[in-house]
């Protein structure tokens, strides 16, 4: 396809950071295009995978100690998030809930699927780890122990993930991956940075990352790809 036509498809001003990004030259800007959607759809590849296996250890942390259907007893009168200040957390759960039993398919583990990567973030909020019981830090039991220095509490996962969880939503509102910051500069760097962070929350839960992801993560190489493109 010409760039004009696909300028047309994609708008000009969406294209024209791209276009700058590759000192004006339209057919290398739209193949920098391309390979912001290829390097997007290979990061939420891992970030899916890592969404799920999190998901999964919390739950099975809670059903341990709060029952198999931990996530709807939550939501009820009485229940861990029946509290103010989990408003966006009980909102999307009830909602959840409420469809399920409409539709005569609730179970937990179609709850778990409904939530979003947010859900689990913040699990590991203050008041939300008081709430659980103070035991999902187990999730990790590979993670380093505190120092003066560094503590490696809930408040570190918690910032951890919401760097995951950000680049998430990027991706999923098709914000550009490929550049530094609000520059028209091509980097990779942000992306590398959140897929090491990923890539060591899962050694920390006890999970080897690069066999799980054999055959689909190819990140780095893609990385190197744009990076080739810079003016």
């Amino acid at each position: 396809m010409k760039f004009c036509e696909f300028e047309k498809i994609m708008s000009s001003k969406r294209m024209r950071r791209y276009v700058n990004a590759c000192g004006g030259d339209t057919r290398k800007g739209m193949r920098l295009y391309r390979m912001n959607l290829h390097l997007a759809e290979e990061m939420f590849t891992i970030v899916s995978c890592y969404e799920v296996a999190l998901r999964n250890a919390i739950d099975n942390i809670m059903v341990a100690s709060n029952g198999n259907d931990w996530l709807r007893d939550a939501i009820l009168p009485g229940g861990i998030f029946d509290n103010p200040k989990f408003h966006n957390t009980t909102r999307m759960m009830k909602k959840a809930h409420a469809e399920l039993v409409s539709n005569g398919k609730y179970s937990n583990s179609k709850m778990l699927s409904a939530m979003e990567f947010g859900v689990w973030k913040y699990m590991y909020s203050a008041p939300q780890y008081l709430a659980t019981g103070r035991q999902l830090l187990r999730v990790f039991p590979n993670k380093p122990k505190s120092t003066p220095a560094i503590q490696y509490n809930n408040q570190y996962i918690f910032n951890e993930l919401d760097a995951v969880n950000r680049l998430r939503n990027r991706i999923a509102h098709h914000e550009p991956v490929c550049f530094l910051h609000e520059s028209d500069e091509i980097s990779t760097t942000h992306l590398l940075n959140v897929y090491d962070k990923v890539m060591t929350l899962f050694a920390w839960m006890d999970i080897d990352g690069p066999s799980l992801l054999y055959g689909m993560d190819h990140v780095k190489t893609v990385c190197k790809e744009i990076e080739s493109l810079k003016k």
